[in-house]
């Protein structure tokens, strides 16, 4: 019940603060940032795995948050609204980047290798088990269960959010937890050397 009051304060203040923000009020302003920053950089950080890139979608997404606080409606909840803008901010930049690799694939010759620096970094890190299990999810799975399990929402906000209904935001959790409770169920792959039998 805890985790349920908390949930509440956070969205009472954030919709306050929002409508705030929304009249020109810096401190609400910098006190909704300092609010939701946080929320929105997890979910970032959990689809990208990585947080130099989830930091970059984070600005990015402020900066559409800001532009766009006039079209959120007083009294609807802030999370769905805001995390609309988020998962709209990473599409976008998922194609950008598809777009730039597509054009450096065209321009680089057969047999050169195309390195995306973003992919070496990603190998340099060690990210945890669940993590890296995590982002073994299809895209949609992902997103869905993260903000269910990580960002606390209910399942008709991730609908919204998502732009599906209520059954279909159910499915994708339900087939998230089944694939983690499966890979979860195994020992982890090369942890005690890729050959030995088991």
């Amino acid at each position: 019940m805890h985790d349920t009051e908390n949930r509440d304060q956070l969205t009472e203040s954030l919709g306050r603060l929002l409508v705030e923000y929304q009249q020109g009020n810096r401190q609400a302003a910098n006190e909704f940032v300092a609010l939701l920053h946080p929320v929105v950089y997890r979910y970032f950080l959990a689809q990208t795995g990585n947080p130099a890139q989830a930091e970059d979608l984070m600005q990015e997404c402020w900066v559409r948050i800001h532009r766009g606080r006039s079209s959120y409606r007083p009294g609807e909840p802030v999370l769905p609204w805001a995390f609309a803008i988020a998962r709209h901010t990473k599409i976008d930049e998922y194609r950008k980047d598809s777009a730039r690799a597509n054009r450096e694939a065209a321009v680089a010759g057969p047999g050169e290798p195309i390195t995306d620096p973003r992919r070496a970094i990603e190998q340099g890190l060690e990210a945890s088990a669940i993590l890296a299990r995590l982002h073994e999810l299809p895209d949609g799975q992902r997103e869905v269960f993260m903000m269910l399990k990580v960002q606390g929402m209910s399942v008709d906000e991730v609908a919204i959010v998502v732009g599906s209904s209520r059954s279909a935001v159910k499915q994708k959790a339900y087939r998230a937890y089944e694939t983690l409770r499966k890979w979860f169920a195994q020992p982890v792959a090369g942890a005690a050397g890729e050959g030995a039998a088991g």
